[in-house]
């Protein structure tokens, strides 16, 4: 029997693979994301980057089994955002994201190296949001359901 691993710490995404019905195991990965250069490359080509370099980081280690990895980011007009580092820059993505529409880009990669599956997709969803008062902003910077989200938000969190 195939072994399916999720090449992923995040909470939601083992939620939604379960959700699903699949089987899994979950081995994070601990690829560094700010190895990946985000100059000249598009917001969906750098998702997809991280993503496949995700699944295969941990496909090395278990050839055999079907791993997938994923990740998300912010399109602000072109500008790619990622994850914030502390809470000052969290408040500067969210006031940004917050005053008009950005995409939230997904992409996920299925690899399997015994026999050369390499698949990644991706999909981009446009998110219109509503203005958020100063104390609306302080409460989710307070809340710090910001840390580890890209562009400091979880559309399925309120907050």
């Amino acid at each position: 029997m195939t072994c399916i691993i999720l090449a992923s710490a995040s909470p939601r995404r083992k939620q939604l693979l379960a959700e699903a019905g699949y089987e899994f195991t979950v081995q994070p990965t601990d690829i560094d994301e700010s190895a990946f250069p985000i100059d000249g490359v598009s917001p969906c080509e750098y998702a997809r980057q991280l993503a496949l370099a995700k699944a295969k980081s941990i496909s090395d280690k278990f050839p055999d089994s079907i791993v997938i990895g994923a990740d998300t980011v912010v399109d602000f007009n072109g500008q790619i955002i990622g994850k914030p580092d502390d809470e000052k820059e969290a408040e500067q993505i969210v006031r940004k994201l917050f005053s008009g529409p950005h995409k939230v880009i997904t992409a996920v990669a299925v690899v399997r190296l015994n026999d050369s599956t390499e698949i990644v997709e991706n999909d981009a969803t446009i998110v219109y949001p509503k203005k958020l008062s100063d104390e609306q902003i302080a409460g989710h910077i307070k809340g710090r359901t910001w840390r580890g989200k890209a562009g400091a938000y979880a559309i399925q969190e309120t907050g």
